[in-house]
C-alpha cells in the first residue's frame, strides 16, 4: 500500500509559476458571486474579460477559481488584484504546507483539504488557497468539487447570516467546510480501525499488520496537516486586538477562534485514535505470541509423551544376551501394552493439570 506523506516534488524558485499538483487534466474555470444583504448576482462562467465590469466594490465579491493549469489566466488575476508573484507561486505549488500570511491589505491562507479515497485506504489531498482583500475573497481549488456547495446555496437563498456579513465571515465558512472534511476523514479512519480490531480478534493474518501500519501513516499525515492549521488559526486568534489591516471584523474573530478550537479537538481525536491503533497493533502481536505459545505447548506435550517411550525403546534396543525379556514369549506384546498404558497415563495426567 502507498505510504501517505507530503510530496517532495521538484525544487522550484519562490516566484516560479508552475502547477505541481496531480489534477492537470482539469480546465481552469471561474465563478463569481456579488452579494449583499438585499441582493446576490452569480456569474457561473466568469472570464477575465469581465474583471472590470462585474465586480462591485460597494458589495461583497467572491471569486472562486477551479483548476490551476492556466498559468496565463492566474497571472492576469494576480496583476489585476496586485498580488505578488510569490503568492501565486505558493498557490500553484501544492507541496507547500498550510500557512497564513498577512500583507498590507491582503490576508493569504493556504490549506490542505483531506478526504478518504473511495476505493482504497489512502487519503486524497487537495490544496486550497484563499486571498482576502477589502470586499473581495478569492479562492483557488485544484479541481471542481462540492466542498462549498452548501455555502453557495446559502448565498442564493439568503439562508443564515452570510449575506449580512463581510467576506471575512465567508472565509470563515469556507475554512469551516474544509475542516469538516478532516472530521469526515478521521471518522472513516476510525471505522476502518474498528474493523481491524475485530479482524485481529479473529486471527493474526500478516495483511492486518500491513493495514495497521498504513492507517498509522494516515494518522501521522493528518496530524502533519492539522498542526500548521492550528498554528495559523492561533495567529488569527492573537491579532484580534492589533489587526492593522482591518480585513477581519472584530466580531468575526470569535468565529475563527472556534476554528482554532476545532483544530485542537481534531488533534486530540487523532491522538486518541492513534492509541487505539497502537492497541490493535499490540493485540496483533499478543495474538501472534499466544499462537506461538500454543504451538510450543503442543510440541512440548508431544515431546514429553515420547521421551519415556524413546527411553523404553532404547533400553530394549541394546540386545544384551542377559536380558530375560528378550526371550520371553510375550515380551514384545507386554512392552507395547506398557507403552500404550504409559501414553494414556501421561495424557490423563496432562489433562488433569489442564496443560492442554
Amino acid at each position: 500500500m502507498r505510504k501517505i506523506k507530503y510530496k517532495k516534488g521538484r525544487k522550484l524558485q519562490h516566484i516560479t509559476l508552475e502547477y505541481t499538483g496531480s489534477h492537470k487534466e482539469h480546465e481552469t474555470e471561474m465563478q463569481l458571486f456579488v452579494y449583499n444583504d438585499t441582493d446576490v448576482v452569480e456569474y457561473d462562467k466568469f472570464t477575465v474579460l469581465a474583471l472590470n465590469s462585474c465586480f462591485d466594490y460597494t458589495k461583497n465579491n467572491w471569486l472562486n477559481i477551479h483548476g490551476l493549469n492556466d498559468i496565463g489566466l492566474l497571472k492576469t488575476i494576480g496583476a489585476h488584484f496586485k498580488l505578488d508573484d510569490y503568492l501565486l507561486a505558493d498557490i500553484l505549488n501544492t507541496t507547500k504546507r498550510t500557512k497564513l500570511e498577512e500583507q498590507p491589505n491582503i490576508l493569504f491562507f493556504n490549506i490542505k483539504s483531506l478526504l478518504p479515497s473511495e476505493y482504497s485506504d489512502n487519503i486524497s489531498v487537495e490544496q486550497l488557497s484563499f486571498i482576502l482583500k477589502d470586499g473581495i475573497l478569492i479562492s483557488f481549488q485544484e479541481k471542481r468539487s462540492d466542498f462549498f456547495t452548501h455555502i453557495r446555496e446559502r448565498l442564493r437563498t439568503h439562508s443564515g447570516i452570510v449575506r449580512t456579513k463581510k467576506v471575512d465571515y465567508l472565509l470563515y465558512l469556507l475554512l469551516d467546510a474544509v475542516i469538516e472534511n478532516f472530521y469526515i476523514t478521521i471518522e472513516d479512519e476510525e471505522d476502518k480501525i474498528e474493523e481491524l480490531i475485530n479482524l485481529t480478534k479473529k486471527g493474526a493474518d500478516r495483511i492486518i499488520l500491513e493495514k495497521i501500519e498504513n492507517h498509522r501513516d494516515n494518522f501521522n499525515f493528518l496530524k502533519r496537516s492539522i498542526v500548521p492549521l492550528r498554528d495559523s488559526l492561533y495567529y488569527l486568534k492573537t491579532i484580534k486586538d492589533d489587526d492593522d489591516n482591518g480585513l477581519i471584523q472584530k466580531e468575526t474573530f470569535n468565529f475563527f477562534i472556534r476554528l482554532h478550537q476545532k483544530s485542537l479537538e481534531l488533534l486530540e481525536q487523532i491522538e486518541s485514535d492513534m492509541s487505539s491503533l497502537e492497541s490493535a497493533s499490540n493485540f496483533y502481536f499478543s495474538e501472534q505470541s499466544r499462537k506461538m505459545n500454543e504451538i510450543m505447548k503442543t510440541l512440548t506435550i508431544i515431546s514429553a509423551i515420547f521421551i519415556p517411550l524413546t527411553f523404553i525403546v532404547g533400553v530394549y534396543g541394546m540386545n544384551f544376551e542377559n536380558m530375560p525379556e528378550l526371550k520371553y514369549r510375550y515380551g514384545y506384546h507386554s512392552v507395547m501394552v506398557a507403552m500404550v498404558l504409559l501414553v494414556i497415563a501421561l495424557i490423563v495426567y496432562f489433562k488433569k493439570r489442564r496443560w492442554f
